[in-house]
């Protein structure tokens, strides 16, 4: 099969978790739950201080349709709403819960449905009344996925089980041992979208992933594809040239040429929620880097911290230079481990100098490799060097400074060490800030 254009081929670093079956996680003792866990509108504590609440139990909700629900990880009392550390907001308003050690439901969760009976609408509600969220890291609600304009007629479903980014194995564990769940929410979403065409994407280097999904899609119209292993294979436009040959148009998405992508412990997700009515309270991730005694895939509830999972895999084994919520190529660095797990976090690094480039960052010296390595075909060079100078709006409108997907790829390969990913992302912020302060104008 021919690959896409661009891309890179890192170390992997897998080699640390990819033969460690999934750990449950020891209860925590309190968790720290963000209200900001999604993309689209934010929601609001419906619990206050004081309140006792059980496993499942909702918690904060918005009635704006792109939002995500947030419910209880642990049975317990709610201690305080207060602003706490995050991933990637840097600090954000939280629900806090000590938890009671009893691990309750809460009334009416688990129970029992039979999806197969439930139309497109009822299980769209369901999933939205789950709180799901894309759990490859870019937590858009899933429930809006499902729920395309009418002008956008979806035609094909895809399973990203690329997993590509280093040192991630979750989700290659996840196909392995929850093999009948994956199957199971790829059959529910399908039926949300009225689809029959359905696609799984595995990169060539996870064969038994492959043969276990084949197996059970087999006599299916879903179509098990191992596909060359090269980053960023897992990006939701490579996939989609890869498996159908149709090509995202420049600032468009994927329902733009009929199809919708979920990630794998996206529709595993699904799965709980439709058949047993469980929301999403917990997810698997993967806790690995040179700096860990006991790297491990853990299932995790949400608003555990990245402390309780350093504990778990046993503290540290070395110089700790760097701790990364998600991969090493598209994650963010962290400045503390008092950070809480959330629905978007894939995994958590701890690293130490050898896993790290700190060689000083330099000026460009225009030698082209990062052009040559961009999958999206643009000048990560020149938006780099615009968003240093600050010549937000040039990138945008002259560079598509939008389509940037920030996979990295040109930071891999630049001898000159600059932080172009860096650079783009503010510039994305900048330009988000300034249509702010244009729509405000056009309210007043």
């Amino acid at each position: 099969m021919k690959s896409f254009h661009g891309g890179v081929h890192p170390n992997d670093s897998k080699k640390y978790t990819a033969a460690k079956p999934i750990e449950a996680a020891p209860l925590p003792k309190k968790v720290i739950i963000p209200l900001r866990q999604h993309i689209g509108a934010p929601v609001s504590a419906i619990v206050k201080k004081g309140d006792a609440v059980k496993k499942g139990q909702l918690i904060a909700r918005s009635d704006a349709f792109v939002s995500g629900n947030v419910h209880a990880s642990v049975s317990g009392k709610v201690t305080e709403i207060a602003d706490y550390p995050h991933a990637v907001f840097g600090t954000c308003p939280s629900v806090v819960i000590e938890s009671d050690g009893l691990d309750e439901w809460a009334e009416g969760i688990p129970m029992q449905r039979q999806w197969e009976k439930l139309n497109s609408k009822d299980l769209s509600a369901i999933i939205r009344e789950a709180g799901i969220v894309g759990m490859g890291g870019a937590t858009f609600p899933t429930h809006v996925k499902l729920a395309p304009p009418p002008d956008k007629k979806i035609d094909t479903f895809i399973l990203n089980g690329s997993e590509c980014e280093p040192f991630l194995t979750a989700d290659y564990r996840s196909m392995l041992e929850y093999t009948d769940r994956v199957a199971t929410g790829v059959k529910i979403t399908m039926k949300a979208l009225g689809v029959n065409t359905g696609y799984v994407g595995i990169e060539d280097n996870k064969p038994d992933a492959v043969k276990a999904l084949q197996s059970a899609f087999e006599g299916t119209q879903v179509k098990v594809v191992a596909l060359p292993t090269k980053y960023p294979q897992g990006a939701e436009k490579m996939l989609i040239v890869m498996l159908t040959g149709r090509e995202v148009p420049s600032g468009g998405l994927p329902m733009d040429v009929g199809v919708v992508v979920q990630n794998v412990g996206t529709v595993i997700a699904i799965s709980d929620a439709v058949t047993k009515g469980i929301p999403l309270i917990e997810r698997v991730l993967t806790v690995s880097g040179s700096a860990v005694k006991e790297p491990k895939n853990l299932l995790m509830r949400v608003g555990s911290t990245f402390a309780d999972a350093l504990s778990y895999c046993g503290g540290l084994n070395g110089e700790l230079v760097k701790i990364i919520s998600g991969g090493p190529m598209m994650g963010f660095a962290q400045s503390t481990v008092d950070i809480p797990v959330i629905k978007g976090t894939s995994g958590i690094l701890f690293l130490t100098k050898k896993d790290v480039n700190a060689d000083k960052e330099s000026a460009c010296i225009h030698c082209g490799r990062c052009v040559e390595a961009c999958p999206m075909g643009l000048n990560p060079s020149m938006l780099s060097i615009l968003g240093e100078r600050q010549f937000y709006e040039e990138a945008k409108e002259e560079y598509n400074l939008l389509d940037c997907m920030e996979c990295g790829s040109c930071v891999y390969v630049c001898p000159a060490k600059r932080r172009i990913v860096q650079y783009i992302r503010y510039a994305k912020a900048q330009n988000a800030i300034q249509a702010q302060k244009e729509q405000a104008k056009v309210a007043i």
